[in-house]
């Protein structure tokens, strides 16, 4: 029998059966505000660095060449341990490995932040993109079992996936105030700070969840998996830096995707499979993963270039290039809101999630108009309002659908799914777009005097609107995609899930 332990103070993560309905946690909205801090954590490092590159570079003296190993360091680890991190959340327990991936991350962030050379800074990006591999479905499938009201659950990811959308964003605001007020270090050292707000939440408020406690990890699909993920993440990223000819790129990626098609072949053999094939069989789910995947391309085009943008040709300061971007946070935050609560359980996901799609397609679209004597006001900022209208309506939506209707013991994994999405979705449009970027700026310059300042300009100009358009591109395949793949009509209910029981 379950055991009501819900208003006596016990452990508030916890969801009781009373009744033969699911219970609530009495602190389900303390919890969010952990996980979602938890989560921010996470989704800052993957560009608050960014900022703060060329500063760390010429203080430890590493070459530009090395520089872009800062950053696909931490992809890496990230992207290729997270369905392990998923798994080892529902077999061990969300509260432990959140707990754990939090301290770690903390840890990782505090070496970074007193690296004394290149290597040492390579390896806490690393270390913290494998604590972050922990961390991130840990939190998503807490989230996704402390709240079991159909409407609630809709607000909570509402909030969360805004943060997933926007948190780049603020990195980018984070890590250029810290980098002008401080130092670059404090773009890691901070982390330390929100890790010990997010444990002592943690620690206090959640309960403990075993609901795969009696299944095995899954030795060959784990190994099939990392390495799989881990190659074609590293053959994009050397795509930026050697020529898509290069053995290094298509090898890897060649390897990546077969690695990757020989985890899925295991997966249906195996006993306990590492990511149970009937997670992906579910249409909605399946569109949410694409969704994901492709807004986590497309989302480079508007931080990477548009920084680049608004600090080369635009004088911005780091702290104002933050600043710039907040508008465009503010409008996803608010449509984050109207998407999960109010449109999508009116009118379904097949209307919502290709309608966010459109217009993030038209805003960047509209981005291509900018120039050399582009304004700011004029040029931008109402571009990146309309982009941040659409992704509101995809990022959250998404993300509550690639996650619900799970049952408990495959939270976590689900979790992580999500979370792999979008990291390699990240790494590959980042590889895809600078390659382009680069290929237009030099077609560009072809004929013309490569020594003129005007040239050189404009050259800088067509790339940066070659990667917009691109993507774009990307948003509007999945406009296509997802009307093609989501079902008619509103969300089916989580009726079918386990709910999840605290003995």
């Amino acid at each position: 029998m379950s055991q009501k332990t819900l208003a006596d103070g016990s452990p508030a993560g916890a969801v009781a059966i009373e009744h033969g309905e699911a219970v609530a946690s009495p602190r389900r909205w303390w919890i969010l505000g952990v996980v979602a801090v938890a989560q921010l954590m996470v989704v800052l490092d993957a560009t608050i660095v960014n900022i703060a590159l060329p500063s760390a570079q010429t203080d430890l003296g590493f070459s530009d060449g090395n520089r872009q190993w800062i950053v696909t360091a931490y992809a890496l680890a990230f992207a290729s341990l997270l369905l392990l991190g998923g798994r080892i959340a529902d077999l061990f327990g969300r509260k432990p490995a959140f707990l754990v991936g939090v301290v770690g991350f903390a840890a990782a962030s505090a070496l970074g932040g007193a690296a004394n050379g290149f290597t040492m800074l390579v390896v806490a990006r690393a270390l913290q993109g494998a604590f972050g591999a922990l961390l991130a479905p840990a939190a998503l499938s807490l989230l996704n079992t402390t709240f079991t009201d159909a409407r609630e659950r809709a607000r909570a990811f509402s909030v969360y996936g805004a943060i997933a959308g926007a948190g780049g964003a603020v990195g980018l605001l984070l890590g250029g105030v810290l980098t002008d007020a401080l130092d670059w270090r404090w773009t890691l050292y901070v982390n330390v700070a929100i890790a010990v707000v997010a444990f002592a939440g943690g620690w206090i408020l959640l309960g403990n969840h075993r609901d795969a406690a009696n299944a095995r990890l899954d030795v060959p699909g784990t190994v099939l998996v990392a390495t799989g993920l881990f190659s074609l993440v590293y053959g994009f990223s050397n795509a930026e830096t050697h020529h898509w000819g290069s053995p290094l790129t298509w090898g890897f990626l060649i390897a990546g995707g077969l690695l990757l098609v020989a985890f899925a072949w295991w997966q249906t053999r195996a006993a306990h499979p590492l990511l149970p094939l009937r997670i992906l069989l579910d249409r909605d789910r399946a569109a949410s993963y694409l969704a994901v995947l492709i807004t986590g391309a497309g989302m480079f085009g508007v931080f990477l270039f548009l920084t680049y943008y608004l600090q080369l040709d635009l004088g911005f300061s780091p702290t104002k290039t933050g600043v710039a971007f907040l508008p465009m946070v503010g409008a996803l935050m608010v449509t984050a809101q109207l998407g999960t609560t109010v449109l999508l359980p009116r009118i379904g996901p097949k209307a919502v999630i290709p309608l966010g799609f459109a217009v993030a397609t038209a805003g960047m679209a509209w981005l291509t108009g900018i120039g050399i004597g582009s304004h700011y006001l004029s040029a931008v900022l109402p571009q990146l309002i309309v982009i941040g209208v659409g992704l509101g309506l995809v990022m959250p939506p998404a993300m509550q659908l690639a996650t619900g209707g799970v049952a408990a013991e495959d939270a976590g994994v689900a979790s992580a799914t999500v979370n792999a999405m979008q990291q390699v979705g990240g790494s590959v449009g980042t590889a895809l777009l600078n390659t382009l970027a680069a290929s237009a700026a030099t077609d560009y310059v072809a004929g013309r005097d490569a020594t003129s300042k005007l040239v050189r300009a404009q050259a800088t100009i067509e790339s940066y609107t070659t990667a917009f358009w691109w993507s774009a591109g990307f948003f509007a395949a999945g406009a296509v995609i997802a009307f093609a793949l989501h079902r008619r009509g509103v969300p089916r209910q989580d009726a079918g899930a386990a709910p999840v029981v605290h003995m």
